[in-house]
């Protein structure tokens, strides 16, 4: 039986903060080498693991074997290519994968050499990317799909031999099923040379704690056992959430600091979480009592993949609600509280959202010791105790003044509807929705969407259109209170449309007029306070919703205030 120790040795490309590597070692294996191009990733790989790694360009490999050759040979290599490209997230998933598959081909192409190379010693492969990225690979690559025909023919094996088959060994895997603190879907594939075959690692967690397996890890057991970033310095003992470490508060690093976002940025977040035009609803603030959803690489407080918190400082308005801080974050990963980052506040974020979890690498280093007769290590190898030498602590312990709001990029489109009911959307832009133009149009547009997505009717409103509905609104509950509310001091509250897209790109109202986000919410806050007890109205000859005959009341009521914006906006 091997010494667990010291024996593996692993090298890790694409090796970011050094999540892949940290589940490794954590069950006994040495890590060797670490690959990226990207400087504060390889220095924090080298702060954490204690080597000398130099920033290097993975595609690199793809036009030197010789430098491939002159890998060191390890047991293990481990792998997790640049996710962004294949991301759904990345211009709705639209951006150019060329650049994904090229990186991703040139670590299979260091695979197959070490793995087919005289003499091999590799005993197992693993590539981590997100789960979009198998559409765009092949299932299977010879020597010559990777570039390797010359050197198949010196070693006498034939280009055309399968070098690399993914087919059977691709799997996902949900960080949660491993006792991670999120849900994070990802793509591995790999294999234990010895089997050809990936080897799944067994399930410890499900969502319900059934099958003799525990329950998911939630996301208040991290903030519940944890101290909020606005405590004061103390030198008490704090334990991580995961791993049997503890160390005094003061020790912990990247989280005492105020992460509260503006009120612009999370009413915008909390938008397009619970009210998307063509998009399924999401909690806000988090559900605490799930893993937590999938850490992102970018530090952003506006937008629909935004992890948002509810402010454990008494505040409304700015500050109200707060995004995770670098240590929680990094906690969520399954990083131990004593690893550190190098860098400044986005540098940290993105080296912690594009990691691999730790509980997934530790699992699949956990496989691979079982399937080689390994012994398990009777504990996690881990650092206890933290470093502070040269890195930038993010902690201040102070509160954020709130005093320089973000602006809008000048003619920035606005995009806003006040609720989703019956499949519709009554929409207030600065721009033709249908025609879809780059930037506001400087006039505003009052638009119905018939339907979730492209390819639904969009049916235009003229100016003045609202005059025609006040008949039908008078005639049902609560229509005379909502129409005595917009036209007296709601309407009045609208400025040209001039002002409008000002009171937008400064992402706030002023003594006189009310930004055109403000408005459009108030309009859908005044038509669930007045709780319309006629849920649809049955038009005769789709007399106003000209593509639906069953349409809600509701929807009649945000046509008419949605429309009033945009009649008095262009001076109509």
């Amino acid at each position: 039986m091997l010494n667990v120790l010291g024996n593996l040795k692993v090298i890790d490309f694409f090796c970011g903060a050094g999540g892949f590597s940290e589940g490794f070692r954590q069950m006994g294996y040495e890590i060797v080498y670490g690959f990226d191009h990207w400087k504060p990733a390889v220095e924090t790989f080298n702060y954490n693991f204690n080597l000398n790694c130099e920033p290097k360009n993975i595609l690199d490999f793809k036009k030197s074997i010789d430098e491939i050759e002159d890998l060191p040979n390890t047991e293990i290599i481990i792998g997790s290519p640049p996710c962004v490209s294949f991301s759904s997230s990345n211009k709705s998933g639209n951006a150019d994968k060329s650049l994904g598959v090229e990186l991703t081909e040139t670590f299979l192409r260091i695979i197959a050499v070490k793995k087919h190379q005289p003499n091999s010693i590799l005993k197992a492969w693993f590539m981590e990317n997100v789960v979009n990225s198998k559409r765009y690979l092949q299932t299977a690559y010879t020597f010559k799909d990777l570039g390797l025909t010359e050197w198949a023919k010196k070693n006498r094996i034939s280009p055309l031999k399968i070098a690399i088959d993914l087919y059977e060994n691709t799997t996902i895997i949900n960080s949660a099923d491993y006792g991670s603190f999120q849900a994070r879907k990802r793509l591995i594939s790999g294999e234990v040379i010895k089997r050809n075959k990936l080897i799944v690692p067994i399930k410890t967690h499900n969502e319900l704690g059934r099958d003799r397996m525990k329950k998911y890890k939630a996301l208040y057991e991290v903030k519940d056992n944890f101290p909020n970033p606005y405590a004061k310095k103390s030198n008490k003992l704090v334990s991580d959430p995961y791993y049997p470490i503890q160390i005094t508060q003061n020790q912990i690093s990247d989280h005492f600091y105020d992460t509260g976002v503006y009120q612009c940025e999370w009413k915008f977040s909390k938008y397009w979480k619970t009210n998307h035009p063509f998009m399924g609803k999401m909690s806000f603030p988090e559900n605490e009592n799930k893993p937590s959803r999938t850490i992102t690489a970018t530090i952003i407080a506006n937008s629909r993949e935004t992890i948002t918190y509810k402010s454990e400082f008494e505040r409304t308005g700015n500050g109200e609600y707060r995004l995770p801080t670098v240590r929680e974050a990094a906690i969520i990963m399954g990083f131990p509280i004593t690893y550190q980052f190098i860098g400044a506040e986005g540098a940290k974020w993105r080296l912690v959202g594009n990691a691999v979890c730790a509980s997934v690498s530790r699992a699949v280093a956990s496989a691979v010791l079982k399937e080689l007769n390994i012994a398990i290590p009777d504990s996690l190898i881990i650092n206890l105790t933290p470093n502070f030498d040269d890195i930038i602590n993010l902690n201040t312990y102070s509160l954020k003044s709130f005093d320089n709001p973000p602006r809008k990029k000048k003619e920035a489109r606005f995009r806003r509807h006040t609720i989703k009911d019956g499949n519709l959307t009554v929409t207030l832009s600065n721009y033709d929705i249908e025609k879809n133009p780059k930037q506001s149009e400087g006039k505003w547009f009052t638009s119905i969407q018939y339907g979730n997505g492209k390819g639904f009717p969009i049916q235009k409103i003229n100016n003045g259109y609202y005059k025609n509905l006040e008949k039908l609104i008078l005639k049902h509950d609560k229509g005379k209170e909502f129409l005595k509310i917009i036209n007296n001091g709601f309407s009045e509250k609208i400025g040209n449309s001039y002002q409008l897209q000002e009171l937008y790109e400064q992402q706030k109202s002023n003594e006189k007029y009310s930004e055109p986000t403000e408005l459009v919410d108030k309009i859908g806050e005044l038509i669930e306070m007045l709780e319309v007890s006629v849920k649809t109205v049955n038009q005769e000859n789709n007399e106003f919703f000209k593509y639906k005959k069953e349409v809600p009341l509701k929807q009649f009521f945000a046509l008419y205030a949605i429309n009033k914006i945009s009649t008095i906006a262009n001076g109509n």
